[in-house]
C-alpha cells in the first residue's frame, strides 16, 4: 500500500492567548490557520507520493472566545444590531479562511472589544479541519490517487462531517446546555462547506463575491449586467475596478494592471449551474449578480451558501405574474409581504414566522424606480405597486383551476406570483441578511394574457435594461447607508449571536 513514515512533524497546537487588539487577535488567527492547513497539505502531499503516516493526521481550526462578565458596557448602545453578546457568559466560535474574511473579522473583533471591555482569547480549537477543506483552490490531489488509496483516506485524515455543518444556530434550535454559547451563526466547517459549494455552482472564486448581491432567474438580466460590466471597465472614471465572469475570467478597468492570479482564469466550456458575475469595488463593496435558475429549491440552495459570506443585502430582480386587472405588462411590484407556498424552508423556518419588509430596503428600491424612470412621486403609482407576492413551487400553477386560485389570491391579497422571492426573503430573514424584491409583471394568466414566445422576447428586451439599472441604483442608495444602518434589528433575536 505504501511506505510508512513516522510523520515526525507534530500537528500544530496553539494554546489560548488573550488579546486587547483586534488586529493582534486576527494575526493570531492567521498564524494558527496557516499552520494547520500547511500541516494538512504537507501530510497529504506525502500520502500522494506513496507514504503512509503513523496514526491519524489531524489539524484543527482556530477559535475566538469572549468571556463576558457583564453587559454593562452596552449602555447607550441600544441602536446597535450586532457586535455584542446578551449578558454574561462564555461565547466562542471556530474560524476559517482569515485571508478571505480578514476585514469582516477585524470589524467583529473591534466591536466586541469596544462593547464589552474584555479581551479576546484566540487558540487552537478541538474542531478538525476536513482535509478536503485544506486544499488550495486549484488543487485536486484526489484525482491522482487510485481507488484503494482514496478509500484509505478516511482512516487517516478527517473528512467532512455533516454533524458539524448544520444550521441549528441560525434556526434558533441550538442547545447550549453544557456548551459554550455561539459567537457567530456559522461554524468554520459550515463556512468551508458553503465556500466549496459556491465555487462549484457559480464558477467563480469566493474572493470575488461582493457585499451587494442581485439574484435573477433570467439570462436576459445577466446579458445586460455583462454589457454594463464591460462598459464600466472601459470607463477610467468608473467606481468599479474589475469585472469577473465564470471561470474567474477577470477584466480590469483601464489603467489597472492585471494581477498574477488573473492568468489562471479561463472561460469554461459550459456555464455552471448558477453562474455569478462580479463588478468589483474597493472593500468588496461592489455588486455580484447570480443567475440562480428557476424555482425555490435553487433559491434556497444559493442563498444557503452566499449567507456565509455575510453580504450587506441581497435583492431579487425578476419577472412575475400580475394578479390584478389594473396591472399592465411592464409594471413593477415592490414586495412588502410574502405568501410562502414554496415549501423548501418549512422545516427550518416555520410558516408562522412573519417575514417583515425592511424599511431601508423598501425606500431604496422605491427611490431607485423613481430615479431611473424619472417619474415624480405623484405618477410613481402608475408604474409601481407595493403589495404581497406569493411564491409557489408549482411551475404550472395556472392549472390548479380558476376558482381555487381566485379564492387563494383574494384571501392573501397577493398582487403578484413568482417562484423565488419568498424563498430569498425567508432565507435572508433566517440568516440575518437584509433582503428585498422588485419584480416586473411579464404576464397575467388569470386575465388571459399569457407569455407567447415572440411577445415575451420583445418584452424582455424592452424592460430588462431599465429593471437592472433600477437594481443598480438601489444598491447605490443602500451603500450610502452603510452596513451599520442597513443591518436591521428586525432580523436579530433577543438572544442573538454577536457577529453580524
Amino acid at each position: 500500500m505504501g511506505n510508512h513514515t513516522n510523520n515526525a512533524k507534530a500537528a500544530p497546537f496553539f494554546a489560548p492567548q488573550s488579546f486587547s487588539s483586534a488586529q493582534a487577535a486576527l494575526d493570531q488567527v492567521h498564524t494558527i490557520y496557516e499552520a494547520s492547513v500547511g500541516y494538512l497539505r504537507e501530510s497529504l502531499d506525502a500520502y500522494v507520493r506513496g507514504e503512509l503516516p503513523q496514526g491519524r493526521v489531524r489539524a484543527c481550526y482556530p477559535f475566538v472566545r469572549l468571556r463576558a462578565q457583564t453587559s454593562a458596557h452596552m449602555r447607550g448602545q441600544k441602536r446597535q444590531s450586532y457586535g455584542f453578546v446578551q449578558g454574561a457568559g462564555t461565547f466562542e466560535t471556530t474560524l476559517t479562511k482569515p485571508t478571505l474574511f480578514g476585514r469582516y473579522l477585524k470589524d467583529q473583533f473591534e466591536l466586541l472589544l469596544a462593547n464589552h471591555g474584555a479581551e479576546l482569547e484566540v487558540g487552537t480549537s478541538n474542531e478538525p479541519i476536513p482535509v478536503h477543506f485544506s486544499f488550495a483552490e486549484h488543487t485536486h490531489l484526489e484525482g491522482e490517487l487510485p481507488p484503494e488509496r482514496r478509500a484509505l483516506m478516511r482512516d487517516l485524515f478527517d473528512l467532512p462531517d455533516l454533524g458539524a455543518m448544520n444550521d441549528d444556530i441560525a434556526n434558533g434550535t441550538y442547545d447550549t446546555a453544557g456548551r459554550v454559547q455561539p459567537l457567530s451563526l456559522f461554524t468554520a466547517p459550515r463556512v468551508d462547506y458553503s465556500l466549496h459549494r459556491l465555487r462549484h455552482y457559480t464558477g467563480t472564486s469566493t474572493e470575488h463575491f461582493q457585499n451587494y448581491v442581485l439574484f435573477t432567474n433570467y439570462q436576459f438580466y445577466i446579458d445586460e449586467f455583462v454589457k454594463l460590466g464591460h462598459a464600466a471597465m472601459q470607463d477610467p472614471q468608473s467606481e468599479y475596478t474589475a469585472f469577473v465572469e465564470p471561470g474567474n475570467v477577470v477584466t480590469r478597468r483601464v489603467g489597472f494592471a492585471a494581477q498574477p492570479a488573473d492568468a489562471l482564469g479561463k472561460e469554461p466550456p459550459r456555464l455552471p449551474q448558477m453562474p455569478a458575475y462580479h463588478l468589483v469595488r474597493e472593500g468588496h463593496s461592489g455588486v455580484t449578480m447570480v443567475n440562480m435558475g428557476v424555482g425555490p429549491a435553487n433559491a434556497k440552495n444559493i442563498t444557503d451558501h452566499i449567507a456565509v459570506l455575510r453580504p450587506h443585502v441581497w435583492l431579487m430582480l425578476g419577472h412575475c405574474a400580475g394578479l390584478r386587472q389594473t396591472q399592465d405588462l411592464g409594471d413593477y411590484v415592490l414586495a412588502h409581504a410574502y405568501v410562502r407556498d414554496d415549501h423548501v424552508l418549512d422545516e427550518d423556518l416555520p410558516l408562522w414566522v412573519p417575514i417583515p419588509a425592511l424599511a431601508e430596503v423598501q425606500v431604496a428600491l422605491q427611490q431607485a424606480v423613481a430615479d431611473v424612470a424619472q417619474l415624480p412621486k405623484a405618477e410613481l403609482k402608475q408604474l409601481l405597486r407595493t403589495g404581497t407576492v406569493a411564491s409557489t413551487d408549482n411551475r404550472n400553477w395556472e392549472l390548479l383551476g380558476l376558482a381555487k386560485l381566485s379564492q387563494r389570491f383574494n384571501q392573501s391579497r397577493a398582487i403578484a406570483l413568482d417562484m423565488e422571492s419568498a424563498t430569498i426573503a425567508a432565507n435572508g430573514f433566517r440568516f440575518r441578511v437584509p433582503y428585498g424584491t422588485l419584480l416586473c409583471v411579464s404576464d397575467k394568466p388569470l386575465h388571459g394574457e399569457i407569455k407567447l414566445p415572440g411577445m415575451a422576447n420583445q418584452f424582455y428586451r424592452d424592460r430588462v435594461d431599465q429593471h437592472l439599472r433600477i437594481g443598480m441604483r438601489a444598491v447605490e442608495h443602500l451603500r450610502a447607508l452603510g452596513p451599520t444602518q442597513l443591518h436591521s434589528r428586525k432580523l436579530r433575536s433577543f438572544a442573538e449571536v454577536a457577529f453580524q
